[in-house]
């Protein structure tokens, strides 16, 4: 039987809207301000059929909106309740106050209607209707009159001819509700459609008890620092999308970080660096390469200092490019910085020495064994060696990553979920705050080694495996990949290994898991007293540092992987 369909309640959003507000109100009540504090005493004030309004302009893109296109069945009478919000200062209607805002009004219109609103304003229209909609737009806004357009989009004989709205609305209270659903998500990813893919079973979560879950941020400082951060870098999206001229991309990111970094809380310095990052990125991208240098040195995220290794070699800055390599390799922060550093050094001295140097990633795939498959396999190379192996009798899985990642996720489940860590903040979590940071290790070192000791203990190792395996599975975690054959392979791989090498492997991925959740051989075979970890590579590919460091990490102790080289039997192909 198909399963059964979920239908929401006729106004569930404004559950949803309710609950937020009642989650904020209890983790954060001494973070508010008078404002806020203010909004959240008017929305009460509302009625239900007036909060519901005014949730739907919230949940729906843009500011502005016609009346005449709301229809919603759950609400009784739109238009008493459209004036309710108008009379309570949730909702405005347009007027001369909204001229900055004239390119958002009109685009609330198709084509056609703004070139009826032009006649309509007396203005020569031939030849706009071949124009593109943006087009129309902008010479409206170039010609039209401001309060001419007002007096007619506001008009009703305007209204009742062309099928316009007699009042369009402008939507207020956003910076209040922006800032409550900030508090609740901890950051401008959040939406509330989230609550919406967890009721109709499109996405399930762990479960945690409310009151263990802790505020995001500590202080008001904290907050503001993080969103205006945060602001500022949907600003540069928007500056990207609009082509903006590079020179001034960099002068207004250098005068952001003047004004703003040096008071920047704790919490704020990742988001900042990140998107520090994305800046000089983009630069570097656009041949900017002096001004996106001085960007990446104000950050170290990885890879800024790579970054800025190959530009000093672009601009024949060779001393300080392997300065910076020595105190990368000094202290590196991934394989691949580490790689990269080395690489380069090498480079520099086989040059003095006038002799060729190899990458180390050439250097492991020009020694590699290969093997030769039929041509037809050109697009799954991966498959293409797994039929080659289960010819022979072995049995071969694509696992790259996500075994790993599964393992891991499943055998640290509770650990990683742990409300102890003080990362738990809203119940719509996919995983905790703290994941991908140098703490999420820290904080878990003793809970992780001491559950390692389990898989010393076969059974109780499968029976825990399997317990949590069904217990949780489907439940949203970004490093389970669920598939009903995930189970019997993890099996397959702790009979395979040792407990001292999968406490090794998982050890060190939980040091690093931004970059060691990758990079892991792509296949697994085994056979009945044997196995091994494949990392195929047709004759087009590369190996990456990251893929280096687990195959070296795993021959340090001595897990089998290699790298296979795979050529193509164009004679075989052809018959």
């Amino acid at each position: 039987m198909p399963p059964e369909k979920i239908e929401l309640p006729p106004k569930y959003y404004l559950t949803y809207f309710q609950y937020l507000i009642d989650f904020v109100k209890k983790k954060y009540q001494h973070i508010l301000n008078e404002t806020e504090q203010q909004f959240l005493s008017d929305f009460e004030a509302l009625t239900e059929d007036e909060k519901c309004l005014f949730i739907r302009f919230c949940n729906r893109t843009g500011s502005f909106f016609r009346t005449e296109k709301l229809k919603y069945t759950e609400i009784e009478n739109i238009a008493e309740s459209l004036n309710g919000l108008i009379d309570k200062g949730f909702v405005a209607p347009l007027s001369e106050n909204h001229l900055t805002e004239a390119a958002n009004v009109l685009d609330i219109f198709s084509k056609s209607e703004l070139i009826e609103l032009a006649k309509m304003l007396n203005l020569e229209t031939r030849g706009k209707a071949s124009l593109k909609k943006d087009e129309v737009l902008d010479w409206l806004l170039a010609v039209g009159n401001w309060d001419d357009m007002i007096y007619l989009l506001n008009s009703e004989d305007y209204a009742n001819i062309h099928g316009l709205p007699h009042s369009l609305v402008r939507v207020l209270k956003e910076t209040e509700v922006q800032m409550l659903k900030f508090l609740f998500f901890g950051s401008r990813h959040g939406d509330m459609t989230e609550f919406v893919t967890r009721d109709l079973g499109f996405q399930s979560y762990e479960k945690f008890d409310e009151d263990k879950m802790v505020a995001y941020f500590q202080t008001r400082q904290e907050v503001e620092d993080k969103l205006k951060v945060s602001l500022a870098r949907e600003d540069f999206y928007l500056m990207q999308q609009a082509d903006i001229e590079i020179l001034d991309i960099y002068n207004w990111f250098m005068d952001w970080t003047a004004t703003h970094r040096k008071e920047l809380s704790e919490i704020a310095i990742p988001t900042y660096g990140t998107f520090s990052l994305r800046v000089a990125l983009y630069l570097e991208k656009k041949k900017a390469l002096d001004e996106a240098l001085t960007i990446f040195r104000l950050t170290e995220e990885s890879p800024s200092r790579e970054r800025q290794v190959r530009i000093l070699d672009k601009q024949k800055n060779r001393e300080e490019a392997k300065a910076l390599c020595e105190l990368i390799l000094a202290e590196p922060q991934n394989a691949t910085e580490q790689f990269f550093a080395e690489d380069y050094v090498n480079r520099l001295e086989a040059i003095l020495l006038k002799k060729k140097s190899k990458k180390a990633v050439t250097q492991q795939l020009h020694n590699s064994d290969s093997i030769t498959i039929a041509a037809t396999w050109k697009r799954q190379v991966e498959f293409g060696v797994i039929n080659y192996y289960q010819e022979r009798g072995m049995k071969a899985e694509f696992t790259e990553n996500h075994l790993w990642r599964s393992l891991f996720g499943l055998l640290f489940w509770d650990i990683i979920f742990d409300t102890d860590s003080l990362a738990i903040h809203h119940p719509l979590q996919r995983s905790p705050s703290d994941l991908f940071k140098p703490t999420f290790f820290e904080k878990r070192k003793e809970k992780m080694e001491e559950r390692l000791k389990m898989l010393e203990d076969e059974d109780a190792t499968v029976i825990y495996m399997n317990r949590i395996f069904f217990e949780k599975f489907g439940l949203t975690n970004p490093l389970v990949e669920w598939y009903g054959g995930l189970f019997p392979l993890i099996l397959t791989l702790l009979e395979r290994l040792s407990p001292e090498q999968i406490t090794l492997i998982t050890l060190e991925m939980a040091k690093n898991l931004r970059q060691n959740l990758r990079g892991f051989p792509d296949l697994f075979i085994w056979g009945d007293a044997e196995y091994s970890f494949i990392e195929v590579k047709s004759p087009t590919d590369s190996l990456s540092n990251q893929q280096l460091f687990w195959l070296r990490f795993f021959e340090s102790i001595n897990v089998r992987s290699k790298v296979l080289r795979v050529e193509w039997d164009l004679v075989k192909d052809d018959n």
